[in-house]
């Protein structure tokens, strides 16, 4: 009888031979959140899945495009709206995930003992901007129901005499090597294991963050190889030895973190290709042998609870090892990355369906997809976000739960109830961290369909819902390893009276006559869901909204005595 590893393998290789004739990509239409679900029931969707971007700080490639200063909160304003816009855009998409560069090279974008401040912020290396960045991100990110994990990278360190390798040399010139003009963390010494462990531990105690992870956790491609012996790790000529030195850097960061809040997601992005398969050859480029990342490994004993490889090639480059990784997931979470910088003419000659092939071909493997970077996303480069958005993504997705840590599930929300004027009102009462709000035509409502799903990651006990429709409620409980209690159904099924809109012409939102009379200094701008997206200078003759994206808003003014009054909604198309 074969083992059930073995039969996994033959499905594996029976979906590989359908993969290779697959050509047909479908599309369909864009669904707007307040319609909540539509009647294609013909394409499954899943209701887990990974969906995750790299946002990159360093030079402010993606994130952040203008400087602020201490000095100054108008350019502190700029800065964070920047990336308000960059998150409204991400979650449109339904993404999920955002992997944040915080240790950008022996610097970061938050307060931090041991290292100085990056200069992509204020303009200046070692210069506070005024604000912690990475807390605002988090918060933010919170906000609108996405996950933020830390994005640290571990080895190298920048140029030689730039400000990160410069304090490294000061405080600790024992862990450091220098290769050309770049300076590097030297994996073989046993103090890297600990120093790093101690930043991602920091983070760890610090911050409500999702997830640690670990970029450039290898040895470089341009590392030479010792021809002496290496104490306690032997003959460091020996590949065995020097995987070793990776695993041990990556199993301190693991017990710093997880000693901490075991439910903080350890993660790397290993290279693309781990090892060299029967049929295609990695050509010298994997993990496994060339950089010594033994990724799968790490999977298999615990020490990452996920993986996004750099999968950055091209068809039978690609999909075979999209496949491999499939068959060594050990039940734990694996998104591969997607090169979309390839689709820019600047950078590479690929094509959109290049990378929708990729993506349908992840979904039939159970696999999740994270794209690098989101500037090349988020202006669109060859269509692909319009193609995430309308062929691929079209709903949203919670991220897989982390059942090999914990797997029981939370109770379910108690007295659910319903109102509603003009907004329908939901509250409920419940000690989980996290609500999932679930709405439907049909009774009880089907949580197990992702077209259902309206909200995910909610914090409060509450939700407004901007709807002129019929619909049933459900809602659900999450704990945060992300696993979902049973549905509480509301029986009533609530209908919210439908408004006029506010007019605007995509610059400029006009207000109703009355909001004159109260004593604004600033309004509002949430999403329909009632999360925060920004807030602006209160004007009589109209508001500026050139900033916000297409979309569908609610407004609120912000007296000065702490009073707010609701002035309506409003839809931007341009």
């Amino acid at each position: 009888m074969m083992t059930n590893k073995a039969t996994h393998k033959i499905i594996m290789r029976i979906m590989a031979a359908m993969i290779f004739t697959f050509h047909t990509i479908s599309t369909m239409s864009q669904t707007i959140t307040a319609n909540f679900s539509n009647d294609d029931s013909s394409k499954p969707y899943p209701k887990y899945e990974v969906r995750a971007m790299w946002l990159t700080t360093i030079g402010g490639i993606d994130w952040p495009h203008s400087y602020a200063k201490d000095t100054s909160p108008a350019t502190i304003q700029k800065q964070q709206q920047e990336l308000r816009n960059i998150l409204d855009k991400l979650k449109q998409a339904n993404i999920n995930t955002i992997l944040l560069q915080t240790r950008v090279r022996a610097t970061t974008i938050y307060p931090c003992d041991m290292e100085p401040w990056d200069g992509c912020l204020s303009g200046n290396p070692g210069t506070s901007p005024g604000y912690d960045a990475l807390k605002f991100a988090i918060d933010e990110c919170h906000k609108r129901g996405m996950e933020c994990h830390a994005w640290v990278v571990t080895i190298p360190i920048g140029k030689w005499n730039g400000a990160g390798c410069k304090n490294l040399r000061k405080t600790h010139p024992e862990l450091l090597r220098k290769i050309g003009e770049e300076g590097y963390m030297n994996p073989e010494h046993l103090g890297t294991a600990d120093y790093l462990a101690r930043i991602c531990g920091d983070i760890t105690r610090r911050y409500d963050i999702d997830g640690i992870h670990l970029d450039y956790i290898r040895y470089p491609e341009t590392w030479t190889i010792r021809s002496s012996k290496g104490g306690k790790e032997g003959d460091l000529r020996n590949p065995d030895a020097r995987r070793n030195c990776i695993t041990r850097i990556v199993k301190a960061i693991h017990n710093a973190v997880k000693s901490q809040k075991p439910w903080v997601k350890m993660s790397c992005s290993p290279i693309g290709k781990y090892s060299d398969l029967t049929r295609y050859s990695s050509h010298g480029w994997n993990a496994l042998n060339t950089v010594c990342q033994d990724a799968q490994a790490w999977l298999r004993d615990g020490l990452m609870d996920q993986l996004y490889p750099m999968m950055y090639f091209r068809d039978n480059q690609f999909f075979p090892f999209a496949i491999d990784w499939a068959e060594s997931s050990y039940g734990k979470t694996i998104a591969p990355g997607l090169g979309i910088y390839f689709l820019d003419p600047r950078e590479g000659k690929w094509q959109k369906d290049d990378v929708a092939r990729q993506m349908q071909v992840l979904r039939q493997l159970g696999l999740g997809h994270t794209y690098f970077r989101s500037d090349f996303f988020t202006r669109n480069v060859k269509d692909i976000y319009t193609y995430a958005c309308n062929n691929i993504d079209n709903y949203p997705a919670l991220v897989p739960p982390m059942t090999w840590a914990e797997n029981r599930k939370p109770s379910p929300p108690q007295q659910i109830n319903v109102t509603f004027a003009n907004i329908t009102q939901l509250s409920w009462q419940g000690t989980s961290p996290y609500y999932n709000i679930y709405a439907s035509k049909e009774y009880p409502v089907d949580t197990d369909d992702p077209r259902n799903l309206i909200a995910q990651r909610v914090t409060r006990h509450s939700l407004d819902i901007e709807t002129d429709k019929e619909y049933y409620y459900a809602v659900t409980a999450m704990d945060r390893y992300g696993n979902e209690s049973l549905p509480t159904q509301s029986w009533q099924k609530a209908r919210g009276n439908k408004q006029q809109l506010l007019k605007n012409d995509g610059t400029t939102l006009l207000l109703p006559i009355h909001a004159s009379l109260t004593d604004a200094g600033y309004v509002a701008i949430e999403s329909l869901q009632g999360n925060l997206i920004t807030t602006l200078p209160f004007n009589k003759n109209g508001i500026n909204i050139q900033s916000l994206p297409e979309g569908a808003y609610c407004i609120r003014t912000l007296g000065k005595k702490g009073i707010t009054h609701k002035l309506g909604m409003f839809t931007i198309k341009r």
